[in-house]
């Protein structure tokens, strides 16, 4: 199966639809439909993150951790923060503390069962929120970040505007998400495994294709590094850089906070 082109531009509309995967729907719905999918894969969501990637995430999410270079008593809140793996490594390389906030109720709880993560409990908090409009103070954070998340965002735009509000001076925000492959053989590759392995893995490991296959289309309907990089600089963002990762599976997009 061939992928649909990527979009030009930040698809984010005003007219009431948005993008669920390859599906259009009305802006009021997705939230409950992304809902849906994540109530469903909760469980499994670590495990399969490891299957659909062959572990690779954890470098992408390492090499996220090792641009941050995190320092005792500065203050992380993550977006979409699921089960807390970024909020994990950014205490064990030094951290001071993380807010860990998802839409997803059923996530977090996940994430609270996490063994790796009950030293760290007094260095941690969760909370379910939206990140287009999230429960936090203006100037809290020293790092926000979001990672594989931001494609199930409805208001992208307001998410990053809404990272750059909650900074401090001086903060920085980073965003870990799947990205355009710019390889054409590697492009096909890749197509063929999401689409035709990937759904198939989360029946048999998960119980549900359907959510995978979604998670599969939203990838495809995210917007190109240079579009994601002008939504960075149009929430204020300072010294914007992108990353590419294995090819340009993965991107990790940097902005400052500078006032």
């Amino acid at each position: 199966m061939t992928a649909p082109t990527r979009p030009d531009q930040n698809d984010d509309t005003n007219d009431g639809i948005v993008d669920f995967g390859f599906k259009m729907v009305d802006r009021a719905e997705k939230v409950g439909l992304v809902r849906g999918v994540f109530d469903s894969v909760a469980e499994r969501y670590d495990v399969m993150n490891d299957l659909m990637s062959g572990g690779v995430h954890r470098l992408w999410k390492s090499a996220l951790i090792d641009w941050m270079a995190p320092q005792p008593g500065q203050h992380l809140v993550d977006l979409a923060g699921g089960t807390g793996d970024i909020s994990l490594r950014f205490l064990r390389r030094g951290g001071g503390s993380a807010a860990i906030t998802d839409i997803n109720h059923a996530m977090l709880m996940a994430g609270r069962k996490r063994r790796d993560l009950a030293k760290y409990r007094g260095q941690t908090s969760w909370c379910v929120g939206n990140a287009e409009s999230l429960p936090f103070d203006s100037g809290i954070a020293d790092f926000v970040t979001i990672a594989f998340g931001l494609r199930n965002v409805t208001d992208r735009q307001a998410a990053i505007n809404e990272a750059h509000r909650i900074l401090k001076p001086g903060g920085r925000f980073l965003c870990l998400e799947f990205s355009t492959v710019n390889n054409q053989a590697l492009a096909k590759l890749y197509d063929a495994w999401s689409f035709n392995v990937l759904p198939q893995i989360g029946q048999m490991v998960a119980g549900d294709a359907d959510s995978y296959r979604y998670l599969v289309e939203s990838i495809r309907k995210f917007p190109a590094p240079e579009i994601l990089a002008d939504m960075f600089a149009t929430a204020g963002f300072a010294q914007v850089r992108v990353r590419s990762l294995s090819g340009g599976i993965a991107c990790i997009h940097s902005g400052w906070k500078l006032d």
